[in-house]
């Protein structure tokens, strides 16, 4: 038994097969960094700075009954948003609660920056560029809105490479900390 459950810790820190109990729940910070995204988008972007919303183009908030379609549409974001972290809390409490080796916070912070920089790069590029529903910022000259949109989609791209490196250098730091004379990894 204490040998199965030795053999059960080595196993590798990302790993994702469903039998496994000791890998990182990589989806679950994934599901985090979407969530965080989509919340910084909504508050910062919508509603602090008032850039932009969800429908902006296809309804400006000049009068009241486009701002009520667009905080509609802004609900239904949130909404979706708060579901990607209800969907990681969910899995990230799965895999915390069966037995596994005690994973590098790099891991979580990499996952985390992973899946904020996949949500700006879905949403910039389906509906800044794609579906152009709305740009970042859409109080500048219109001529400047494709900066704004290339800026968000390059902040994007930065944050997924960065969490890719925090999310392999913590299954590093993870591995390394297994007892000696038991193998690093399968």
């Amino acid at each position: 038994m204490a040998e199965d459950l030795s053999q059960q810790q080595v196993q590798r820190a990302g790993s994702t097969k469903k039998d496994e109990g000791g890998g990182f729940p990589t989806a679950a910070g994934i599901f985090f960094g979407l969530g965080l995204g989509g919340f910084f988008d909504g508050i910062i972007l919508h509603q602090v700075l008032q850039w932009h919303h969800l429908l902006s183009v296809p309804y400006p908030p000049n009068s009241v009954d486009n701002l009520k379609i667009d905080t509609l549409a802004d609900g239904l974001f949130h909404l979706s948003t708060y579901l990607f972290v209800v969907i990681g809390l969910v899995l990230l409490w799965r895999k915390a609660r069966k037995t596994h080796i005690r994973w590098s916070g790099k891991m979580l912070i990499g996952t985390f920056l992973m899946g904020f920089g996949i949500f700006n790069l879905v949403e910039g590029t389906m509906d800044h560029q794609i579906l152009s529903i709305h740009h970042v910022n859409e109080t500048v000259p219109h001529d400047q809105w494709i900066f704004w949109d290339l800026g968000f989609l390059a902040w994007g791209a930065i944050m997924l490479v960065v969490g890719w490196y925090f999310l392999w250098d913590g299954q590093r730091k993870t591995t390394d900390r297994l007892p000696t004379g038991l193998p690093k990894s399968i």
